[in-house]
């Protein structure tokens, strides 16, 4: 059954950093009209797909989307009114073939990937079904996700000397969707009394998390390690496991990782995070060297990849050309996902059959740039990769990712939650 485009449109709306993003609405004919909300990141990959924005300082200091606004509203809009597609899919082919480039910067990522959101929603509503069922590839099982709260924030996230980015805690060992949000609320507010009886300000990153004067990182585990006791939690795989997100490429300059006023080559940023795995119950490494050192990450899956998760985020840019690469050459062995990364869901999708078919995991992200839009909670369920980051348990355009997820749960008690 196909169903044709009625309507398509898009404004310029703020995102949760007070940037302009796109907000674009789609309805199929004889349906009601569905809104997707783009996200926008800081800390990109230099190969990620590539946002239009004005360049007109007078306005948003350049940062303006009114033409991603008029690509939607125009050209795409002309090539898919009254149009019919079988699925997402053809759909998403159409904008890629209309954009034309290999990093979607003609007509902008930014303007592409909200109208495949939305498309994406148009068509679960025509079946009748939840989106994250419609996303639910054939032969995969749907799961509810361990959400990762990013707790503290540093390096592009925070104004503070911290160069790690995030440091996230994961509920393992939870029961269920709705008792792993309640571990990291309670333990966030631990952590906040802590902070706050030290002596640190309190205020919050861009995602959410605190943003204290600490350098060192083991000091940050600590001191988390400490939040999750408080709250009653045992720290660990069969409890509260600790994430990182160091962002490496952000503090790597000249062949050198500089840490906490430390210059380290790659082999001594290694050893580093192997003695952080040794003291602490850090399970997982995002991004733990940079985007262009593909031996050091070599090196770093020889050594700690049988222990810890190793996501690449800026390495891989959510790009199923590049995902094969790694896969092939053993840079890692998970791969974080985000869908404006690449610029359509359906190439997300691609992306991720690749991780499931070699045998990595997967980690759907949200970005520093967030609306309340909540896609990204029933793609994290539909894939049944197991994972979603997307900030801490505070401030709206996070914490509606992590309601959505209860909310499918409550209406679906038979999903089964935890790490695929």
């Amino acid at each position: 059954m196909t169903h044709r485009v009625g309507s398509l449109s898009a404004i310029e709306i703020l995102d949760s950093r007070s940037r302009p993003t796109l907000a674009v609405s789609l309805a199929l004919e004889g349906a009601a009209p569905v809104t997707a909300g783009v996200p926008s990141g800081a800390s990109t990959g230099t190969r990620e797909a590539v946002e239009l924005r004005d360049g007109d300082k007078g306005r948003y200091g350049g940062l303006g989307v009114t033409q991603a606004v008029g690509n939607v509203n125009g050209e795409l809009a002309e090539a898919l009114l009254g149009r019919a597609f079988a699925d997402l899919g053809e759909l998403d082919r159409v904008l890629i073939e209309l954009d034309g480039t290999a990093t979607k910067s003609r007509l902008g990522a930014n303007a592409i990937v909200g109208v495949s959101m939305a498309a994406a929603r148009a068509f679960a509503q025509a079946q009748g079904v939840p989106l994250w069922r419609y996303l639910t590839p054939a032969g995969v099982a749907a799961r509810l996700p361990v959400p990762h709260f990013n707790v503290v924030n540093g390096g592009a996230h925070a104004a503070n000397n911290l160069d790690f980015q995030e440091f996230m805690i994961a509920p393992l060992g939870a029961p269920s969707l709705a008792e792993a949000v309640r571990a990291g609320a309670e333990i966030y507010a631990k952590l906040r009394a802590l902070l706050a009886g030290a002596g640190h300000a309190v205020g919050l990153g861009d995602e959410g998390g605190f943003a204290p004067r600490i350098d060192t990182p083991e000091d940050v585990l600590a001191l988390l390690v400490r939040a999750i006791e408080d709250a009653g939690y045992r720290p660990g795989r069969d409890g509260v496991a600790i994430a990182l997100d160091p962002a490496a490429s952000e503090f790597h300059r000249d062949g050198v990782y500089r840490v906490a006023g430390q210059e380290l080559s790659s082999d001594e940023m290694i050893e580093r995070y192997a003695r952080m795995v040794e003291r602490f119950p850090v399970y997982s490494i995002e991004d733990g060297l940079a985007e262009d050192d593909w031996d050091g990450w070599s090196r770093l899956n020889a050594r700690l990849g049988e222990r810890v998760q190793l996501v690449g985020d800026d390495i891989l840019v959510t790009n199923p050309a590049i995902v094969a690469e790694a896969i092939a050459k053993k840079v890692a062995n998970a791969a974080l996902i985000k869908v404006n990364q690449i610029g359509t869901v359906s190439e997300t999708l691609e992306t991720m059959r690749l991780c499931r078919e070699a045998g990595w995991a997967a980690m759907v992200s949200h970005r520093s740039g967030e609306t309340p839009d909540d896609f990204i909670a029933d793609l994290a369920v539909g894939t049944g990769c197991g994972q979603l980051k997307t900030g801490a348990p505070a401030r709206g355009e996070r914490v509606a990712k992590y309601n959505r997820l209860i909310t499918i749960e409550a209406d679906t008690p038979d999903l089964p939650y935890g790490l695929r």
